[in-house]
């Protein structure tokens, strides 16, 4: 049995997974298998990237995980690990990215645009419980955790001062 055709077999249906439309993206990231050349891989270790934006997509992803089935007789299919954050729902900054956006103006910065970018953060549990969320005021750069990751240091202080006049003004409205 050779562990890297049923690894690239299964990661092909893993793929078809992802739905696009609802933003639900099943991404294959990392495979472990085989040490050398001339010996046939008995195990294959696959990492899964998965992000959905709403929960039912969650269950829908976890349900197709869970039906996979091995193509090869002699093959062993073991799943370890799940979700290890909550979406976060669009609703989470209803109230406070207003706020951002007209903080940001008064104080002659850029403007603050919402953008949903499937990412994961700490921000994904605070608004799963109810907390207004804004996740993405820091670093202004790109290509975010790939080698060629840059931040733009010129931006940090109108970022640092959008930060500070927002805690302000919630500050300011948490007293009245």
């Amino acid at each position: 049995m050779n562990a890297l055709i049923e690894a690239a077999q299964q990661i092909l249906e893993i793929a078809q997974f992802g739905d696009g439309e609802l933003g639900t993206t099943v991404t294959p990231t990392v495979a472990v298998i085989g040490s050398v050349d001339n010996v046939v891989p008995a195990h294959a270790k696959i990492s899964i990237d998965v992000r959905v934006v709403e929960a039912q997509e969650r269950q829908r992803v976890e349900t197709a995980m869970n039906s996979l089935i091995v193509n090869n007789p002699q093959a062993r299919l073991e799943m370890k690990g799940g979700f290890n954050r909550p979406p976060m729902a669009p609703t989470a900054s209803t109230w406070l990215f207003p706020m951002a956006v007209e903080v940001a103006n008064e104080l002659g910065l850029p403007a603050v645009h919402g953008v949903a970018v499937g990412g994961g953060s700490d921000g994904n549990f605070t608004a799963a419980a109810g907390v207004a969320t804004l996740d993405g005021l820091g670093a202004v750069g790109g290509g975010a955790h790939a080698d060629h990751e840059w931040v733009d240091v010129a931006q940090m202080p109108q970022r640092a001062l959008l930060i500070a006049g927002l805690v302000q003004r919630l500050q300011n409205r948490s007293e009245h």
